[in-house]
């Protein structure tokens, strides 16, 4: 297997070891097959092109500014060079996400750029989770192939099969509905966390507790429980993109969808609700205070800050006239260039140490099991805003803090 990118540096640190992203396992995983000689870098699209039955588009698709749609600029762009070096028949497999139609657009490119080529469009979209992507891509809950061309199919199972040892679960579809599939998965969940949210909100005005909610409902089978966790509202790479563009796409096919639709809003609304929580907390007022943030990424486990609950709720902090200090175990170098006004810590008590408040943002597990006597001390008023529920409010109140946390008393 071989690696391209057009980003030079990106490929020369990936040959000497060094990855872009943190992702658990992903290091040692690149350096066994490195040294295996089952994967290779390369900036050449051409020479790996050449050697290969199958190639596999895997660039980003950022929001567009104007519409909310997905860009698709470069996706357009490795197809077009990926054209220009077919020779024999080849499959093309879209790994990005992207709009129902994409496959028939890159099919298109391809055709135009290179009439004798023989090949077919796929589309593969991936369902891996951040911070266990490893983990969910050697034990996929489904493999989704959409195509009508018996060649590309029998390939695309020969790559997969390896993964099972009996069979793999395999759904093939027609490509547009392969496409829609990915949005489809991605909208549910974010509408499961939304509702959830939703849910926390009346549970602080009913006097009842949402963990206690997400259980009882969660239990139903029909319904299940991931997704259920109420918090400060979902970020990352794929949610809040991904809600963006099936609204828009619905919109231009004319079935919009409102309760996407609803869901985006919500979550906006969410992320700015929970600085007005932490002022809350305070005392109604953060001007000339310090808060300390535990937590940049938008889930543990991975350095992704885009679209991160902290950021927004940073920026209302600092706007209410507050000094942010901050500690991420692993997001605080891709936030540095996006905070400036933020002084970031080595640790979670130097981040606490003379603070206002203490707020968790982002579930790590080392924040799980601090050292409550050590932050009480730190601390210059014992308040902890605590977003993702990590710690019991009665044994936090017994400990001397002002304690507030999510959808609970």
């Amino acid at each position: 297997m071989t690696c391209v990118d057009k980003d030079a540096a990106k490929i020369a640190a990936l040959q000497a070891g060094k990855m872009p992203i943190y992702e658990p396992g992903l290091s040692n995983l690149v350096e066994t097959n490195v040294r295996e000689e089952r994967l290779t870098f390369s900036t050449d699209l051409g020479a790996a092109v050449n050697r290969t039955e199958a190639v596999f588009i895997a660039v980003g698709t950022p929001t567009r500014g104007d519409d909310g749609q997905a860009d698709l600029r470069f996706v357009y762009a490795a197809a077009k060079e990926i054209a220009a070096a077919m020779k024999g028949f080849m499959v093309v497999v879209n790994k990005s996400t992207v709009p129902v139609g994409t496959g028939d657009e890159v099919e298109r490119i391809i055709g135009t750029v290179n009439p004798g080529a023989v090949f077919a469009v796929v589309s593969n979209p991936e369902f891996l989770r951040e911070g266990s992507a490893i983990y969910d891509f050697k034990h996929p809950d489904r493999i989704v192939v959409g195509t009508d061309d018996p060649r590309a199919a029998a390939l695309m199972h020969e790559m997969y099969r390896p993964l099972y040892l009996n069979a793999a679960p395999f759904l093939f579809t027609a490509r547009r509905t392969a496409e829609l599939i990915k949005y489809a998965a991605n909208g549910f969940l974010a509408t499961k966390v939304a509702f959830i949210n939703e849910m926390a909100d009346l549970c602080e005005k009913a006097g009842a507790d949402v963990q206690d909610v997400a259980r009882g409902i969660g239990l139903d089978n029909r319904i299940g429980s991931k997704f259920l966790h109420a918090g400060p509202g979902f970020g990352g790479s794929c949610f809040p993109k991904d809600t963006s563009a099936l609204a828009q796409t619905a919109r231009e096919l004319g079935a919009p969808t409102s309760i996407i639709e609803a869901v985006a809003e919500a979550n906006r609304k969410r992320k700015s609700r929970m600085a007005q929580k932490v002022i809350a907390a305070c005392g109604g007022g953060i001007a000339d205070k310090t808060v300390a943030i535990l937590g940049l990424a938008f889930k543990q486990n991975t350095d992704d800050i885009r679209e991160a609950p902290a950021l927004d709720i940073i920026a209302a902090l600092h706007e209410a006239g507050a000094r942010v200090r901050a500690y991420d175990p692993q997001a605080t170098e891709q936030a540095r260039p996006m905070l400036p006004d933020v002084t970031f810590c080595q640790n979670a008590y130097a981040c606490a140490e003379g603070a206002s408040a203490l707020v968790i943002v982002t579930e790590w597990d080392a924040f799980r099991a601090l050292d409550l006597d050590r932050v009480k001390q730190a601390l210059s008023e014992p308040v902890v805003v605590d977003l993702r529920n990590m710690y019991s409010p009665s044994d936090m109140r017994k400990r001397g803090f002002r304690y507030s946390s999510v959808g609970r008393q």
